[in-house]
């Protein structure tokens, strides 16, 4: 356990310094909304999803929900929005797992068309409260996202610090096993 631990660990710092620059872009940013949402990896089932195909999950609601900096500062909140649990993404697409501690040893690594990246292991999204927060949002106010979040974006709302794995633009979710 200390071993997955330590692997774990050591994605989400090599993936944050390879990401450690700002989010927000600007000037046109049209260039970077995201249409579809691809689930690749060590899935059974690649899937590539339209906002259309997002609305026919079971959809969860947020009504207000606090974002949060990595020094704990406060940078606005996400109100009314829709989305779908990742959880449920995944289990559409059937994570492979060929014995029973495969699990213990994925990672989830969502990317935006920026090349913004943040990770989440298997046993997060499944084994904890903080699954039960991991939404890929498509709508907010009744409403298309904007191009500021592009048409799909993802958020975990269980985070204490929720801003940081705020990705606007999401493209891709890859599914990968981090070690043997």
């Amino acid at each position: 356990m200390f071993k997955l631990l330590s692997n774990t660990a050591f994605a989400l710092i090599l993936l944050h310094a390879s990401t450690a620059f700002s989010h927000d872009k600007p000037g046109d940013i049209s260039q970077y909304v995201s249409q579809t949402l691809s689930i690749t990896g060590a899935v059974e089932k690649p899937l590539t999803l339209t906002v259309e195909d997002l609305k026919k999950f079971p959809i969860q609601q947020i009504n207000e929900l606090p974002l949060t900096r990595q020094n704990g500062a406060n940078a606005g909140k996400l109100e009314n929005f829709k989305g779908v649990r990742l959880r449920d993404l995944l289990d559409k697409a059937t994570v492979i797992a060929r014995d029973h501690n495969d699990v213990k040893k994925t990672i989830i690594i969502a990317t935006a068309t920026d090349g913004y990246k943040v990770v989440y292991s298997w046993s997060e999204i499944y084994n904890t409260a903080v699954g039960e927060g991991v939404l890929v949002f498509f709508e907010k106010d009744g409403k298309a996202l904007p191009d500021e979040e592009g048409r799909i974006a993802m958020i975990s709302g269980k985070d204490i610090r929720t801003g940081l794995r705020h990705v606007k633009w999401l493209k891709t979710l890859e599914v990968r096993k981090i070690s043997d």
